[in-house]
């Protein structure tokens, strides 16, 4: 796929991850709607400001009705509560869920009419090593990715058709807000954009950014008892 004459929208492009995409992107020429619930967070030289929030359906519409042009959507928008399924606040439970796969579904059924429209293109879902692996302190987040990998797989089935390639990106910690307290190592977001924007192009459907990511998914394969070692 050729990103130079492509027209991209990335979720959660005022900082992070979403904002290095953006940036990755417009290097290589795409035209960028960079969205975010403030657009005046947005602070990247070339992009397009706009307002959405992806837990919004009224703010989703009119996000998809002030565009027209897009023909590439990386869903990057989310949230980590650090909740706890059994002893957690539903109400956090509920925004995990309502983020990654009722806000992801949200926005692909917005913009994927356009880009079929616009003669098809790509949609990345930007996943997590915790899409296949889950950690009880943070149980409410390895649900709601995990939901989240099993929507790409399903729209990547049903968009085909459309000449929309739906990609899943898996990974682990990223230097960003989000990870703050972490002091396990982590990717830099610039070189994970880098990445994701070489898979789009290269038309994969899925990319593993990091070592951790390729481990766990090379666990599924052994069961239960070899991704969690500790069960009696």
């Amino acid at each position: 796929m050729d990103l130079s004459a492509s027209t991209v929208l990335v979720t959660g492009a005022n900082r992070g991850l979403g904002r290095a995409l953006a940036a990755e992107l417009l290097g290589r020429g795409a035209s960028v709607y960079a969205a975010a619930r403030n657009p005046a967070d947005v602070d990247l030289p070339g992009a397009q400001p706009i307002a959405l929030d992806i837990t919004d359906p009224a703010s989703v519409t009119a996000a998809a009705r002030a565009t027209g042009d897009v023909t590439v959507l990386i869903n990057n928008a989310g949230s980590s509560t650090g909740t706890d399924l059994l002893t957690g606040d539903l109400d956090n439970i509920r925004l995990e869920l309502d983020t990654h796969f009722y806000g992801t579904l949200s926005v692909v059924r917005a913009f994927a009419p356009q880009i079929a429209a616009n003669g098809g293109g790509a949609i990345l879902n930007i996943l997590s090593a915790l899409s296949w692996f889950s950690f009880p302190g943070s149980g409410a987040y390895c649900a709601a990715k995990s939901a989240q990998w099993s929507l790409t797989n399903s729209l990547r089935l049903q968009l085909a058709e459309q000449g929309i390639r739906v990609a899943g990106l898996h990974v682990a910690y990223m230097d960003t807000d989000m990870t703050r307290a972490v002091t396990a190592p982590k990717s830099a977001p610039a070189d994970v954009a880098r990445l994701a924007a070489d898979g789009i192009a290269n038309g994969a459907y899925e990319i593993l950014a990091d070592d951790i990511s390729r481990e766990v998914q090379s666990g599924l394969a052994g069961g239960v008892t070899a991704l969690y070692p500790e069960l009696p």
